[in-house]
């Protein structure tokens, strides 16, 4: 059965692959409030979402792939570890109180501005040798677990530490470190869907039907974001952490208060 709220399910996937393709996040963070908003539960917002991430993600990684910007095994690398630490995050949220998810979900984008911040600064006092600070594969792996564990949690791709922390970790460029975090979002999602779809979580079709929509916009933004100046990039990235910590933060005060 086709829900009543299609359209705006079309809307918000399509919305979520615009941010999907052009800031390296799954678009969880847009997903989870519109399906709460059409009263879903907390649980089974998260999960749907991660069945839309999908899609979203898949649809720009094959277009940057298509276009010669992705690096398969910097990919796999990064998504490896998720396949764990996004059943360990399934199971936290439905055991924990739903408050408290949102505001640890909301201080971890404050973090990741901060690791943002570092890693420009360090450029600027050239104290950088564009060289990673620690071995390679350990920083990958590291990163990608942490990712699953908030794919699990929260229902997104993980794309908002994995950017950062590739930046800081592996000396990545900003756009580089996107490409490759769009393409682990895809394995991670994946775990994190199978572990919610397993407690019967799942809404099939409007996962799809935001799926859809994020097809189409991750595809017009994957296109584009090669031609942006790297500040705008940056700036458009700290911009929505900063948008998304202060909701997250309010959403935790009126669950606590409910």
């Amino acid at each position: 059965m086709i829900p009543e709220n299609g359209l705006i399910l079309a809307v918000g996937g399509l919305i979520s692959g615009l941010l999907a393709g052009l800031l390296g996040i799954g678009g969880g963070v847009v997903l989870v409030p519109i399906l709460v908003s059409l009263n879903y539960e907390p649980v089974q917002a998260t999960a749907t979402s991660s069945l839309a991430i999908i899609l979203t993600s898949l649809s720009g990684t094959l277009q940057n792939w298509h276009m010669g910007y992705l690096n398969v095994n910097r990919v796999l690398l990064l998504a490896f570890p998720s396949l764990i630490t996004a059943q360990i995050g399934a199971y936290w949220g439905d055991i924990l109180p739903q408050y408290l998810l949102l505001a640890a979900f909301g201080l971890l984008l404050l973090v990741n501005i901060f690791l943002v911040m570092l890693r420009k600064r360090l450029i600027k006092q050239k104290r950088d040798s564009n060289r990673p600070k620690i071995n390679s594969l350990i920083a990958r792996l590291g990163t990608g677990g942490i990712a699953g564990l908030l794919a699990g949690l929260f229902g997104v791709g993980g794309g908002v530490i994995m950017v950062p922390l590739q930046m800081l970790l592996l000396a990545e460029p900003i756009k580089v470190a996107i490409q490759t975090s769009l393409g682990a979002i895809v394995i991670i999602s994946i775990s994190a869907c199978l572990g919610h779809a397993y407690r019967g979580n799942v809404f099939f079709l409007p996962g799809i039907l935001l799926g859809l929509g994020g097809i189409i916009g991750a595809q017009i933004s994957t296109r584009y974001l090669p031609k942006l100046p790297d500040k705008v990039v940056d700036l458009s990235f700290r911009t929505m952490l900063i948008i998304l910590a202060i909701y997250f933060f309010f959403k935790a005060w009126i669950n606590y208060q409910g």
